[in-house]
């Protein structure tokens, strides 16, 4: 049997951006996806802290070292620059391999840095 778990976290980080016109996704730092043990074009979902809002969309690679998040296309009306947000991706696995697994979980400071 296979169950879905959290594989990857980045908790608190803050919206730098919002980009209506644009095709869709979420673009994030590069520092933040190495942190994360996330890749470009990963299905994430995002929780807005500040509104409650859930979505689910894909990661683009953003500049390394940038802070940037930003939200593309529609998801761009679920969030407002500066908004708080946690993004996950999930992962299938075997039952049994899912009871030791550690997702990696990071926390980056306000402007988007890690410490």
């Amino acid at each position: 049997m296979t169950i879905e778990v959290l594989k990857s976290k980045i908790h608190r980080c803050t919206v730098t951006e919002a980009n209506l016109n644009y095709v869709g996704s979420c673009t994030i730092d590069e520092n933040l996806l190495d942190a994360a043990n996330m890749i470009e074009f990963e299905k994430i979902q995002i929780v807005n802290v500040n509104n409650g809002e859930r979505l689910e969309t894909y990661i683009i690679k953003g500049k390394r070292g940038s802070g940037v998040i930003c939200m593309n296309g529609p998801a761009a009306r679920k969030v407002m620059t500066g908004d708080t947000i946690v993004i996950m991706s999930y992962a299938q696995m075997d039952f049994e391999l899912a009871k030791t697994f550690k997702p990696a979980v990071i926390f980056p400071d306000g402007a988007n840095k890690l410490p």
